[in-house]
């Protein structure tokens, strides 16, 4: 009995075209491309009239703590996706015991199943055999300053800044893929560019990707943190002896300010990709575009006992209406433009897929305060779809997807009983839209953004790639059914068009339904 699996009778997709060959997998293994001979034994799964390429790698995904979850791996697992990268946006878990993480993202994370402690190391050992899919990891910098610093807003010291450097060169030596931050988030926002160069060294001598939600809202702010990323480059660059090269976060804005900054990247010299998903919408935390940095600072005990203090509720409201109205990504049409989508408080789960105007409308509340009493009921457990000034068309997303630099990240939020659409749609909705109905991208563009390139950004060997030797994480997908099902509407409906999904060469995706098994590893940089 051999214990291969043969793909008989379909087309392998590479960077370089799409060629019809079977394809055999050995163990965990690619062992064969091309006409082959079944021998006694083989399992012979037949492909005809589909594609075969490589497992997709979503570079920015918020699965963290939900990859034991079998409703969020089959959602994955029939995009395509076969390995996610965390520790996005500058808060996880690890290091640390994962207290600040489960609190701060609860809405977005949510809490880890079983990681109480133990590094990056322990965290990546928790998705060993646990679970359908792979997962790699980025050290996050606002938990790292959390765990030297607490919740204190001002500068970090040099003995503090030699300390949080410490914890990243250990995350790094533990198999992190680099280093991330969220500096719209807290404690991210107090984070200047030289402590967050500081950061970068290790993550640099190590070989990393310095990664980044930044600063200033996006949009016609772009350009802020564009130069921000830059100058963290260079610094750390020059104190490491060695590049480091950086990766900016669901970079959203229109096409035009996106191809400028990254035009201004390459001018600076840096080494510099992102990911963007196929949506106009965003979700985040309820709290992050409208409560002041020192509110969202504070423990959840203390936050709540802001936002319900009388005395000082006016003056709260009055700065919140303003940040809202100020930002980049809302101005003054914010509850018009932002929608519930997770409410940790039972009295207002008839608010989700309403937007703050909506709902306040319902209770006779003005918008501010009723977004204040929701927050302070659901104890800061609360995210939300926000909508843009610019409602921008599909064909203005083709112009930044077409970017060489441009890999493929959902931003994909789980947790809600009214989440954006990204976390389920968002493979499937690149291969529908922009492959087969506009053709911004062929097959082979396809397997490069959400594969190939991927693995190589994020030194994830042998993998993202059909070729003898690669790891056997393999999609089969047919290229005229395959579509995204989420919809704003109905944001959790399976994709269509992927059923047979192999990770590390063990079928976990089989006629559309999880097979139950759990050959998912943690990834780390450079270990296939």
């Amino acid at each position: 009995m051999s214990g291969r699996t043969v793909l008989r009778g379909g087309s392998v997709v590479s960077p370089a075209g799409v060629t019809r060959a079977d394809v055999v997998i050995d163990g965990a293994m690619i062992a064969a491309v091309g006409d082959v001979s079944e021998q006694p034994g083989d399992v012979v799964i037949d492909a005809t009239g589909r594609l075969i390429l490589p497992g997709f790698i979503d570079a920015h995904a918020h699965a963290d703590g939900l990859l034991q979850d079998s409703a969020v791996t089959t959602s994955l697992l029939r995009q395509g996706v076969t390995t996610v990268i965390g520790g996005q946006d500058g808060i996880s878990y690890a290091p640390g015991d994962g207290a600040y993480a489960t609190e701060y993202f609860a809405a977005i994370n949510g809490p880890h199943p079983t990681y109480r402690g133990g590094g990056v190391a322990a965290l990546l050992e928790s998705v060993d055999g646990a679970s359908p899919l792979n997962a790699g990891y980025l050290v996050p910098a606002g938990t790292v300053r959390f765990e030297v610093c607490g919740r204190r807003t001002g500068p970090a010291s040099a003995d503090e800044r030699a300390r949080m450097a410490e914890l990243v060169t250990q995350g790094m030596s533990e198999g992190a893929l680099g280093l991330s931050t969220g500096l719209d988030y807290v404690p991210g926002i107090f984070q200047d560019a030289d402590e967050i160069a500081a950061l970068c060294v290790p993550v640099a001598a190590a070989g990393g990707v310095y990664v980044s939600h930044m600063r200033g809202g996006y949009e016609n702010n772009s350009a802020a943190g564009i130069a921000e990323m830059a100058e963290i480059s260079r610094i750390a660059t020059t104190d490491a002896g060695a590049p480091l090269p950086v990766h900016v976060s669901h970079l959203h804005a229109d096409a035009d300010i996106v191809l400028d900054q990254l035009d201004a990247l390459a001018a600076a010299g840096v080494d510099a990709t992102f990911d963007a998903y196929p949506y106009i919408r965003g979700c985040t935390l309820l709290g992050m575009p409208l409560l002041p940095p020192e509110v969202s600072a504070l423990t959840v005990d203390e936050a709540v006992a802001r936002l319900t203090d009388a005395d000082g509720r006016e003056a709260l409201r009055a700065a919140c209406v303003q940040r809202a109205s100020n930002s980049p990504s809302l101005g003054p049409d914010w509850p018009d433009m932002i929608t519930l989508a997770h409410i940790a408080a039972p009295a207002y789960d008839w608010a989700h897929g309403l937007t703050l105007r909506e709902a306040s409308a319902r209770t006779g509340a003005d918008p501010m305060d009723f977004a204040l009493d929701l927050l302070a009921a659901s104890r800061m457990e609360s995210s939300a779809v926000m909508a843009v000034h610019n409602p921008r068309p599909a064909t203005e997303l083709a112009r930044i997807f077409a970017h060489p630099g441009h890999l493929g990240g959902s931003d994909g939020i789980f947790i809600g009983k009214h989440p954006h659409p990204r976390a389920a749609g968002s493979f499937a909705r690149y291969l529908r839209e922009f492959v087969r109905e506009l053709g911004t991208w062929s097959w082979a563009d396809a397997v490069q953004h959400l594969s190939a390139h991927p693995a190589q950004r994020f030194g994830l060997v042998r993998r993202g790639a059909i070729e003898p030797g690669a790891v056997a994480d393999v999609v089969l997908v047919d290229p005229e059914a395959v579509a995204d099902g989420a919809s704003y509407d109905d944001p959790r409906e399976l994709a269509l068009g992927i059923d047979d999904v192999f990770v590390a060469g063990v079928r976990v995706l089989a006629d559309g339904e999880p097979t139950g098994a759990l050959p998912g590893r943690g990834l780390r940089r450079g270990d296939a």
